[in-house]
């Protein structure tokens, strides 16, 4: 329900029965505003232990860590008066601090031109300047990647510092070959130039990358899990079934209308559940593999061609020697694999039991099934432990002890042809699962935040309470904002990158503006995208996720 609307009068509760598979945001939020309204509704969550999907809060031996980090702000205010109303004790205000780690020097994030210049030294400086000054003089014409765009407004070796090795980390694909379209999205005005002007003249026109980062949010004092953990007990007291450790593995539309699911523990104990309306926020290439009959071959393709970036969190619990009190850290060093870090201290220090200590989450991006995720956890913690002294973040003797989240499918990747591929699938959902509703980053395969999954959910029970689709899920933007002229095809997503297309691809590889570094080390090889389907699940400490198994 958008800002505004009238709420729908609900049906009788011996009416439309509701089975939600998984239990993250947006799962949730459609569970406790059915169960709230008095109707019947079940959730299948396929995580033993932990709800809450990509926002959940693991713990370990009283150290609680949220997978990645969670803000609460939001555009919407019904979305804040919904976390208002579920969260049990209320929130704490934090602000925002977050800054680039390299090369042993931190750097303010976002980038100020005098702060980075400093850090990087007189002849660093004065050498960016200079490959600046080149790209000015000489750009590469018609930019097709990344890689050239930015090259252009900052030249080689700012590129090489604060962009390149980040986002290669991140995506797993070199930035020679990420679409330009994403960093004029990204970016948009910025440049060295305007970034110069900004800091000599503070207060003028170029400040809309900036004012898009929020200083200040709310925060679960016990982690952004919390949140959804008192969902789930509210849930539970509405009348709502949470069931723990059940994954859907077969969708199976009746005759006479509604659903059959088949879902399945990991010890192989099944159990069927029978509902009028289905609200999924499984990755679709999942859920399209558990449908019954099965859908037709090019949808089943379309379904399998989507792809996702996973990522391994690695905990540790060290000595609190104050070294850094940022929420988190970007970490742009090329010698080391990790991406970023948490200081979970900094977020709220009651999910650290011992006051001498802290809680630092270490994010590792890979793919399902590469060397880095078939690790074991023994040999991840060993290597999180030595990236952190090798980045002077702590001391040797400083860890005391680690775990282990391996999350599958946490980003969904817009590679060439992916809205095509989802737009089938939506259509055949569309036309042949009535009572079916993809919801959430994954259910629809939408890289969103929190609230933007919880609105989806939100106008996907106004739906069924309706009787009716008066509102399109897929027409609510990154803001969690709801657009009636908004086409399918604008996506509504955050920005992430696009592949270049296949047929630029070879010219996007030539050298972008200006030399490469003095120095400078040859391109390593990175992670291709691997294909559809590829890997098996490893070992470890947590497996989320509500979704289907093919």
């Amino acid at each position: 329900m958008h800002e505004g609307a009238s709420p729908v009068t609900p049906a009788p509760p011996t009416e439309k029965r509701t089975l939600c598979i998984g239990a993250g945001p947006a799962g949730l939020t459609a569970a406790y505003l059915l169960s709230r309204r008095g109707f019947p509704v079940t959730v299948l969550e396929a995580d033993p232990r932990y709800v809450g999907g990509l926002a959940r809060t693991v713990s370990h031996n009283g150290y609680r860590c949220d997978v990645g980090p969670h803000r609460f702000f939001s555009k919407s205010g019904e979305v804040i008066r919904l976390w208002n109303e579920i969260l049990e004790g209320g929130f704490i205000r934090c602000r925002r601090r977050t800054r680039i780690h390299y090369r042993g020097k931190f750097f303010d994030y976002p980038l100020k031109a005098g702060n980075a210049l400093r850090n990087l030294g007189p002849i660093e400086a004065a050498r960016c300047l200079l490959s600046y000054l080149y790209a000015l003089l000489f750009p590469a014409r018609n930019p097709d990647s990344f890689e050239q765009w930015v090259g252009n407004r900052f030249g080689r070796r700012l590129f090489s510092i604060f962009f390149e090795v980040y986002t290669e980390k991140v995506w797993g694909m070199k930035c020679s070959q990420i679409s330009a379209d994403w960093a004029a999205q990204r970016i948009r005005s910025l440049s060295l130039w305007s970034a110069l002007r900004n800091a000599l003249f503070p207060g003028g026109t170029d400040r809309e990358v900036v004012t898009t980062l929020v200083d200040a949010f709310d925060y679960p004092p016990g982690g952004a899990g919390t949140m959804w953990e008192s969902a789930a007990r509210k849930i539970s007291a509405q009348g709502g079934r949470i069931e723990m450790d059940r994954r859907a593995v077969r969708l199976r539309r009746l005759d006479g209308g509604g659903w059959e699911a088949l879902s399945r523990t990991r010890g192989g104990d099944e159990a069927r559940h029978e509902a009028e309306f289905v609200i999924s926020s499984a990755p679709i290439r999942e859920l399209v593999g558990c449908i019954e009959p099965a859908p037709p071959p090019e949808v089943a393709a379309a379904a399998d061609g989507l792809r996702y970036r996973d990522f391994l969190l690695v905990g540790l619990v060290v000595e609190d020697r104050g070294l850094f009190d940022d929420h988190w850290l970007y970490i742009h060093d090329p010698d080391v694999k990790v991406g970023r870090i948490l200081n979970v201290k900094a977020w709220s220090p009651e999910m650290v039991p011992d006051p001498g200590r802290s809680c630092l989450g270490l994010e590792y991006f890979c793919f399902e099934g590469d060397g880095l995720w078939a690790s074991d956890d023994s040999a991840l913690v060993a290597r999180a432990g030595d990236e952190l002294v090798r980045l002077a973040l702590a001391r040797p003797d400083d860890v005391c002890e680690g775990f282990v989240v391996r999350q599958r499918k946490a980003y969904p990747i817009y590679d060439d042809g992916y809205a095509e591929r989802v737009e089938t699938v939506r259509r055949f959902i569309e036309a042949e699962c009535p009572g079916l509703c993809l919801v959430g980053r994954n259910g629809m395969h939408k890289y969103n935040n929190q609230d933007h999954a919880m609105m989806t959910a939100m106008l996907g029970v106004e739906n069924i309470i309706a009787g009716e689709p008066r509102y399109d899920v897929w027409k609510v933007n990154q803001d969690a904002e709801y657009h009636e002229e908004m086409g399918r095809s604008d996506g509504g997503g955050r920005l992430v990158p696009r592949l270049v297309p296949r047929e630029r691809r070879a010219a996007a590889d030539r050298p972008v503006a200006g030399p490469p570094p003095a120095g400078a080390s040859q391109a390593r090889d990175r992670p291709g995208l691997p294909p559809a389907g590829a890997g098996r699940v490893q070992g470890s400490a947590s497996q989320p996720g509500g979704g289907c198994k093919r």
